[in-house]
């Protein structure tokens, strides 16, 4: 049996997963970037080794498409060697994205949500 969207759902146009990691748990990150990238068809962003936009830590983000949800996320939960990771729909406003819509596999994290209040309000 098929299964289609639900047509509220819709507005789901991707996920994006946020691997954070630290300068000792990097190595990790490298690992599960490199298996990702050769299990799915994702697209990886670049390192951002120093805190950007409302993360709190380092951080690579994988985007991938709404379908590839259900093998990603569980594959996420068992290969991501202890890091925190956030994932969050694409639905085109960011703050309700990362505040609200999100889960956390491993450790929540803080995130600086005022930068994208301010431009939800802008």
């Amino acid at each position: 049996m098929t299964q289609s969207w639900d047509p509220d759902l819709q507005i789901i146009q991707g996920f994006h997963a946020h691997v954070y990691f630290t300068p000792q748990t990097r190595p990790a990150a490298a690992r599960l970037r490199e298996a990702v990238g050769q299990t799915f068809a994702v697209t990886l962003g670049r390192w951002h080794d120093a805190p950007v936009g409302p993360h709190s830590q380092p951080m690579y983000q994988i985007a991938f498409a709404r379908e590839d949800f259900g093998r990603l996320v569980p594959w996420l939960m068992l290969k991501r060697e202890g890091l925190s990771v956030l994932v969050h729909p694409v639905t085109g406003d960011d703050y309700g994205d990362h505040a609200t819509s999100c889960l956390w596999l491993g450790p929540p994290l803080p995130l600086h949500l005022d930068v994208l209040r301010q431009a939800r309000e802008a």
